[in-house]
């Protein structure tokens, strides 16, 4: 079935109150995996796990928490583990591929202790989770025929003080759901010095325009690097994850690719507040999604004219800064890995019987 990303919008949007049914009772449905990546997230690994805890008492809806830590020091595993959560190494799956590279790495290495038919991941770094990003990414794949990955949509607030999540996003997502027009309000509030929808950069200033460029189809995900979505694991298992935070756009497109836009929608969150990275974290990310999508359409770096000095190759970033010191030119390595679908794997005994 062909559609434009005009109806795609329009028939796969949906807002998290259409699903808040899964939340409150049982029924036979399909098993589900949630898994979170974790690193350094003592503050808020526990409340996040508590509230899934409380919904899984009235509903039973996740079958499986699993959280995979990045040999996290300030006790994020103890914390997770004292929930009932499943918790595991990152570094511990998949031996075989040495230490694990990132998120991407350790979302990939996940799967091979995934038992869910449905498989979910979320950042375990939101510091206002709610229930609804549970039952809300996975309503779609349980109740709208057809679609097979959901991805998570929601106003980024940011501000320098705390949450913010007034006003209206310049994509028109409001409180009362997705909608392709509407006014924006992203000026300071009258409460401090905040902009209700100035995060989520990287999302704005490179991931959007280069999927607007190279893959129009895409161009209707809110959030098209949403650390929260959910796909059928046989989907999942027959997709490729590239190492670090080009991940999510990866997967986007793979999964285009694999079963068109029509199989795909986004679910309305609200808002979200999770910790915000620096400028230079902002930098490397960007850098990351940057290659992870040159990678999908075969961009080759041209090749270099005889005689000239040296050059770094695309896994070296180069960053000029001013300092107070004067002007420095700094050279970081960012190996960009991609692990093969899982399905291709062969999964030690011990973890498959987990």
């Amino acid at each position: 079935m062909q559609m434009t990303v005009w109806d795609w919008f329009e028939e796969r949007s949906f807002h998290h109150r259409d699903f808040s049914g899964l939340a409150s009772s049982g029924g036979t449905r399909p098993a589900i995996t949630l898994i979170l990546p974790a690193r350094e997230v003592a503050g808020t690994i526990g409340p996040i796990l508590d509230t899934v805890a409380r919904m899984n008492e009235r509903s039973g809806l996740v079958d499986q928490v699993l959280v995979i830590d990045a040999d996290s020091a300030d006790g994020t595993a103890d914390i997770a583990r004292a929930r009932g959560a499943e918790v595991y190494s990152e570094n511990e799956l998949l031996p075989g591929y040495g230490p694990a590279q990132g998120k991407g790495d350790a979302m990939w290495r996940a799967l091979s202790v995934a038992r869910g038919d449905i498989v979910m991941f979320a950042d375990a770094d939101t510091r206002d989770f709610g229930e609804h990003f549970v039952y809300g990414t996975l309503g779609p794949l349980l109740a709208v025929p057809g679609v097979q990955f959901s991805k998570a949509a929601y106003r980024r607030p940011f501000t320098s003080t705390g949450p913010s999540s007034t006003g209206l996003s310049s994509t028109g997502l409001s409180s009362t759901g997705l909608s392709s027009t509407g006014p924006s309000r992203t000026g300071p509030s009258s409460t401090g010095p905040s902009v209700a929808d100035g995060g989520g950069r990287v999302t704005e200033l490179m991931a959007k325009p280069l999927l607007n460029f190279f893959y129009p189809e895409l161009t209707g995900f809110v959030q098209p690097l949403a650390g929260e979505f959910a796909a059928f694991r046989d989907l999942l298992m027959r997709t490729p994850f590239l190492t670090g935070y080009g991940v999510e756009i990866a997967i986007l497109i793979d999964v285009l690719g694999d079963v068109g836009l029509p199989a795909m929608a986004q679910v309305d969150l609200g808002s979200r507040q999770n910790r915000h990275q620096s400028l230079w974290d902002l930098t490397k990310m960007s850098s990351a999604v940057l290659r992870a999508l040159a990678r999908r359409v075969n961009v080759v770096p041209a090749p270099r004219a005889p005689g000239l000095w040296d050059l770094p190759g695309p896994e070296t970033y180069l960053h000029a800064v001013a300092t107070p010191d004067g002007l420095r030119l700094d050279e970081h390595l960012s190996e960009l890995l991609e692990r093969p679908p899982m399905a291709q794997q062969e999964i030690p005994v011990y973890q498959s019987n987990m």
